[in-house]
């Protein structure tokens, strides 16, 4: 007798801790059927206080995990050991009503009559998980305003750098251009006037490059593909950069396949403008640059080849970085930002750019497009 009222007791004591915490509790059996589940769990998951008594655990669980829960439900019961579920992982229950939510979920056991049970101890985390999004948020929104800053400390630095020669040189050509009052001068006059404008394009090369990064870190860079004729599109670019050749440099084209291709031929323009203007600035006076055009049913493939200065191997991981100068060009006059925007455009044409160089023998891009680009909008 005293033996019966000492199990009724304990009974009695577990009833009253299972009943009063604040935790959500289910006693599942060796099937996985629910076979206990206190209040708190009971109103946690939307049911009343013997709604969840008899159905399986898979009832609370997203239909998406059933199959791999099953087997760890299964695997466990084989082997069953203390611990926290999911480490490191967010765990989705679900609530009577369909929604689901995030939880915590310890496993403990125990036996009763022969039989084996196992506890589950669970809690919803989503407040907890809500205060880490924002977190994360605020966090996102420092690091994002720390990368602004940095890139305009960079542009400034790089600015004062870059503004400063050019500058110089139209200073000094105005007031030279002043002394040369004599018709017969008209040479020297030239010579400075040339300097000049070529001063204000360095400059204007400069503002554009810092403009067209900051509309793609923003995202204000629309996309207008049309069709147009690729082999007419390259033969325009091609006349406009002959004032830039250096002496006796020299631009070759070829063209294979279909002509016609479908993309943004002015975010196109902004690529190949770039990649002709490095080709350019990096040959020597006598160099062929090659341009090599193909367009298949799928693919439209734009090849540029120059005979120039190369880039260092150990700096060709970093080709494409922001600010990034090879340690080859510090006397050429640059800002760093052109291949990060070339790399930028090419990602919003949904294509790929590759390359090859050698030290001394030149460099060869190669930008790959969809012939046909496809527009998604959210």
């Amino acid at each position: 007798m005293q033996e019966l009222e000492k199990i009724n007791t304990e009974d009695n004591r577990f009833e009253a801790l299972f009943n009063s915490a604040s935790l959500g509790i289910i006693v599942v059996d060796i099937k996985g059927h629910i076979v206990m589940s206190n209040h708190f769990a009971n109103q946690l998951f939307g049911y009343d206080d013997v709604g969840l008594i008899g159905e399986f655990l898979e009832k609370i669980i997203p239909q998406r995990f059933h199959k791999h829960h099953v087997k760890h439900r299964d695997g466990y019961i084989k082997d069953p050991k203390a611990r926290s579920m999911g480490i490191g992982m967010t765990l989705s229950a679900l609530r009577k009503n369909g929604t689901e939510f995030p939880v915590e979920i310890s496993l403990g056991h125990f036996e009763k009559d022969n039989e084996k049970f196992v506890l589950a101890y669970i809690a919803d985390i989503t407040m907890r998980k809500e205060a880490e999004a924002k977190m994360l948020s605020q966090q996102n929104e420092l690091e994002k305003e720390k990368e602004v800053n940095d890139l305009k400390s960079r542009f400034v630095s790089m600015a004062s750098h870059e503004f400063r020669t050019p500058l110089s040189t139209i200073l000094s050509s105005i007031s030279l251009l002043a002394k040369y009052t004599e018709s017969e001068e008209q040479p020297k006059r030239d010579k400075h006037i040339d300097r000049i404008k070529s001063s204000v394009k360095s400059l204007t090369d400069i503002l554009n490059e810092f403009l067209s990064l900051g509309k793609i870190e923003e995202g204000k860079v629309d996309i207008k593909p049309y069709e147009f004729n690729l082999s007419e599109f390259i033969n325009s670019l091609h006349n406009e950069m002959q004032v830039l050749l250096k002496p006796e440099q020299s631009i070759q084209y070829s063209h294979q396949g279909q002509v016609n291709t479908f993309t943004d031929s002015s975010i196109l323009k902004h690529i190949v403008i770039n990649l002709l203007s490095n080709a350019i600035k990096f040959s020597p006076d006598k160099a062929v640059i090659t341009i090599n055009t193909s367009i298949t049913h799928s693919t439209t493939s734009i090849q540029i080849i120059d005979q120039g200065i190369g880039i260092p191997k150990d700096d060709q991981v970093h080709l494409f970085e922001r600010f990034f100068r090879a340690t080859n060009v510090t006397n050429i006059q640059g800002t760093g930002l052109g291949l990060h925007i070339v790399s930028r455009y090419v990602d919003l044409l949904k294509g790929t750019i590759e390359y090859t160089s050698e030290l001394e023998k030149g460099s060869c891009f190669t930008i790959k497009l969809p012939s046909e680009l496809v527009i998604e909008f959210n």
